[in-house]
């Protein structure tokens, strides 16, 4: 029998084929099951986020907003956190995987390096073609997962996800 709850219902996710997003949690967060059973929704680590890259999600529980900002890796969320559901900030943060859609500009021969110019590491670069627009290519080990790319595409075309690890 098919889960129906009230809130698949009302946000249109019962439909076929449709899957509710996964949250990406803080950076240096634990697994996505421990970091549910272990964090308590008291938002000090949604407070002290320099950026504002940090929101209260679905129940409480803290999740990164890449349309409002980019994470700086400050490490604030960590230090605020009173319950323990961070790894050590000496691990990598985390190991999101952006990926670049078919909305994209250059794609549909538009000139666009938004995400380009945005990216401090350079994970994201243009070269240029004969007889046509530059097309995007991902360096992903260069990638940090910072999001600065995500809020400066103007048509939504790059998103960060979470890997199969759940960080």
């Amino acid at each position: 029998m098919t889960d129906l709850s009230r809130r698949k219902l009302l946000t249109g996710f019962w439909q076929a084929g449709k899957q509710q997003p996964s949250a990406i949690r803080p950076p240096w967060s634990v697994s996505e099951s421990d970091f549910i059973a272990g964090c308590t929704r008291c938002q000090n680590c949604v407070a002290a986020c320099e950026t504002g890259v940090l929101v209260a999600g679905s129940g409480g529980f803290p999740e990164i907003d890449f349309q409002r900002a980019e994470c700086s890796f400050c490490q604030a969320c960590v230090l605020a956190c009173e319950v323990g559901v961070f790894t050590s900030t000496a691990q990598p943060a985390w190991s999101l995987k952006i990926n670049i859609s078919d909305r994209c500009l250059p794609f549909h021969n538009i000139e666009c390096r938004s995400c380009q110019d945005s990216c401090e590491t350079r994970a994201i670069k243009f070269r240029p073609r004969l007889n046509g627009i530059a097309q995007p290519e991902l360096d992903l080990p260069a990638c940090t997962g910072c999001g600065a790319c995500v809020p400066s595409c103007p048509v939504q075309a790059v998103t960060l996800t979470r890997s199969e690890d759940g960080r």
